[in-house]
């Protein structure tokens, strides 16, 4: 139930499943420096929170390597710049920041050649992440037994994270207990979930039901689902959630219509320097992702607002699951008492 791998190291590189071509096709490119992968990270070939910090991580083995080869006296110096031009990539998932601070903190203490120490801590960050999925997969879906339908926004499986996944991963290990009735939003604008979300579960099998985003409210209403579980970008340390755009919507109509909703995240999310989602900074991207052609022309009055993220209140959310513990009705206090 878990056949799918975004990123492979590959030796001499990183080869990254673009996923802007899914489903129409299964291409991998390598990228062999570290402008290679900010780029796959700035343009969503690579997406998820966690998979986008494994990423940068192994960005950081490749600036060190080509530093290194370029001049070994002051390399550590050079390779600045390289980890700033990863963190720009995509400034909300705190993953990204998490892994890169790990790596510098490698980078640091390095004497000599980094790259083997590099690549062994960017080959733990990446083994660690299937392992903490696979077990908030098992701790979310003791809350499941129950339920018999759930729904998921965006893509939070495999293709989202080292493998397995946070809250598909914990719709995985709920529905290999029992059978469930999984529904998945299509999310727009970028449809995360009609082309990578019920791509993924049907590659492994699980079946799924697609539903525009505008439906969810009424599958709600229906008693179609009892649980609504999505993944995050960034966590507050009062326990709000940034996550894909549609998030906080989904939310005020389950707490609504007496549904319960589910965050599932590594602990590498949560932000104890943002003191809540007033404070983070949600990525807005270019308005032609939205527009059609014609009204991209010098003679248009049509713009668009295009927010990638939005932020979902802590006091909306059931429980939050992270490889440490899950937390209910989570507050400053019950997120503290995690730490």
């Amino acid at each position: 139930m878990d056949t799918v791998r975004p990123l492979q190291w590959g030796g001499d590189g990183l080869r990254v499943l673009d996923q802007r071509k899914l489903p129409s096709g299964l291409v991998y490119e390598n990228s062999h420096n570290v402008d290679d992968v900010a780029e796959a990270i700035r343009t969503m070939r690579v997406r998820g929170a966690p998979a986008i910090g494994i990423a940068a991580a192994y960005g950081v083995v490749l600036a060190a390597k080509d530093r290194y080869t370029e001049d070994p006296s002051c390399w550590k110096s050079l390779v600045e710049n390289d980890l700033e031009r990863l963190a720009a990539a995509r400034p909300t998932a705190v993953n990204l920041f998490w892994a890169l601070e790990r790596m510098r903190a490698v980078i640091e203490s390095a004497a000599g050649d980094p790259v083997e120490r590099l690549l062994a801590e960017a080959i733990a960050i990446h083994e660690a992440d299937i392992l903490a999925n696979r077990y908030m997969g098992q701790l979310g879906a003791g809350y499941l037994r129950e339920a018999t339908g759930i729904l998921t926004h965006c893509n939070t499986g495999s293709l989202a994270t080292g493998g397995y996944g946070t809250a598909l991963g914990v719709i995985r290990s709920a529905h290999q207990q029992s059978p469930k009735s999984i529904y998945a939003t299509e999310t727009r604008p970028w449809s995360q979930g009609a082309r990578l979300t019920v791509w993924e579960l049907n590659a492994d099998h699980i079946p799924a039901t697609l539903i525009a985003d505008s439906a969810a409210a009424l599958l709600m209403r229906a008693g179609k689902v009892q649980w609504v579980i999505v993944g995050a970008d960034r966590i507050a340390a009062n326990g709000d959630v940034a996550n894909k755009i549609g998030t906080y919507a989904l939310a005020v109509a389950a707490r609504h219509h007496g549904v319960r909703f589910m965050v599932v995240a590594p602990m590498s999310t949560v932000d104890w320097d943002t003191a809540s989602g007033d404070d983070i900074e949600i990525e807005e991207r270019d308005q032609r992702e939205l527009l059609a052609e014609n009204f991209l022309k010098p003679d248009s009055v049509i713009s668009a607002w295009n927010p990638v993220f939005d932020v979902t209140p802590a006091e909306l959310i059931d429980v939050i699951v992270t490889e440490k513990g899950s937390i209910e009705k989570p507050d400053v206090a019950s997120m503290r008492r995690l730490l």
